[in-house]
């Protein structure tokens, strides 16, 4: 997640943040806890694109599987 990502997140769960060097801080637990959660999150719509088996063209066992390359695409999101 990008340092906006998490600043986002928090301001809407109305957590109160302190202001660091003139920047927000975000306490490095609550930073884990949201990274945590969004690769969490991320895993379980890569496991339910790989347990579709509408809108195949190709053979689903294949590399490029639309949905193997849609479950592989949710997961390099958190690679970034």
């Amino acid at each position: 997640m990008t340092e906006q990502e998490i600043l986002d997140i928090v301001k809407k769960a109305g957590y109160p943040l302190t202001v660091y060097e003139g920047k927000p801080y975000v306490p490095l637990m609550l930073e884990i806890l949201l990274e945590t959660a969004a690769a969490a999150e991320r895993e379980a719509c890569a496991k339910l694109c790989e347990a579709q088996d509408h809108y195949e063209r190709e053979d689903p066992r294949s590399a490029n599987s639309m949905k193997l390359v849609c479950a592989d695409a949710i997961r390099a999101r958190g690679e970034a």
